[in-house]
């Protein structure tokens, strides 16, 4: 949610790549890709923030944290972020979610997300549920 230089950002993309499969992820059994290169997670995100209501996004204690360290002049880009990450879930229809305790409010919007979508247009998202971390 905070610019980052071209160069830095490609850096990051290659080094987080190089984590994941250092980390033993094996790209014969998975999908690895770019995120920012399928565009229906933006699309998606568009449609969804269409349906979320700006106060309950204000609510969420990670915006009033980041705002605060941002000297309260936090971006749209960060009072969105968790209606970019309910896409992200729900664009895969992803029934269960590894969480850590931190993003559990997030999870519980994206939850909260896929039923109002369903109860509108008809059951299509399923309702993920949390995996959480042990850490």
């Amino acid at each position: 949610t905070m610019p980052k230089e071209p160069a830095v950002l490609r850096q990051n993309i290659l080094d987080t790549t190089a984590a994941i499969l250092a980390c033993g992820i094996d790209p014969k059994k998975c999908f690895l890709f770019r995120q920012s290169l399928v565009p229906e997670h933006a699309e998606l995100a568009w449609i969804l923030g269409c349906l979320t209501n700006v106060p309950r996004l204000l609510r969420l204690p990670q915006w009033k944290m980041k705002r605060a360290s941002q000297n309260n002049e936090g971006t749209v880009g960060l009072l969105t972020y968790p209606v970019l990450q309910a896409a992200d879930i729900l664009l895969y229809k992803s029934t269960h979610v590894p969480v850590g305790e931190d993003q559990v409010l997030h999870l519980e919007l994206a939850q909260d997300i896929a039923q109002h979508f369903n109860k509108k247009y008809g059951e299509f998202f399923p309702v993920p549920k949390a995996i959480l971390s042990k850490l």
